[in-house]
């Protein structure tokens, strides 16, 4: 379920956001503070965060900092008056827009469809990273010494050489590599091992 989670102290701007995205289809779920955001067990395929930049005890801005390293859906500030020291750091630390009220619906929406999108797109990463992290935890030590090597172009007799072992036994690690990580190709382990930051030969690898 895709859903709009809106956190602002005023009543009535909750409510007025609430009944026009709920009037577009959306679910929506409001808060009057960070605190009670935080509290609350999210339930959703896809999300967006409205978020008020004042807010009483927790600030929006304060709200998103403890968010960065969590799954926090992107976020929309909205705020009573320009602040552009404000923005400047909301956007930078990610925040998708930053409108002031009385909030704009013609900029809104599309802003909230943007959101989702987003979201989508970052959960599937996680998701292709996770399992990426599996695949490549099964390696044996040795063979995680071996992938580095080969996936920077090295020659199967280089890699031997350089953990000095014999060049069958480096192709052997490389065809167990090759089918624990279920990679399809080795130009396939090859954009995998880059996924993960391990240093990779643009030209491709080699035999």
């Amino acid at each position: 379920m895709q859903r709009v989670y809106i956190v602002d102290d005023e009543a009535t701007i909750r409510e007025a956001l609430e009944g026009l995205l709920r009037s577009h289809g959306m679910s929506v779920v409001t808060f009057s503070s960070a605190h009670d955001y935080l509290g609350y067990e999210r339930n959703d395929t896809a999300a967006c965060l409205i978020l008020d930049l004042q807010l009483p005890g927790i600030s929006g801005l304060e709200l998103q900092e403890r968010l960065l390293n969590e799954l926090c859906p992107p976020i929309i500030f909205i705020s009573g008056r320009g602040d552009i020291p404000s923005t400047v750091q909301a956007m930078k630390a990610g925040a998708i827009e930053f409108l002031t009220k009385p909030v704009d619906p013609e900029i809104l929406l599309p802003a909230v469809r943007s959101a989702f999108a987003r979201d989508l797109s970052n959960r599937e990463q996680r998701a292709e990273m996770t399992d990426l992290q599996k695949r490549f935890a099964q390696l044996s030590r040795r063979e995680k010494e071996v992938l580095p090597l080969v996936v920077r172009g090295l020659l199967n007799k280089q890699s031997a050489a350089a953990l000095g072992i014999t060049e069958v036994t480096l192709q052997i690690h490389r065809s167990q590599i090759m089918k624990k990580t279920a990679a399809a190709s080795f130009a396939d382990l090859v954009r995998m091992a880059s996924k993960l930051g391990i240093p990779v030969d643009p030209k491709g690898p080699q035999g």
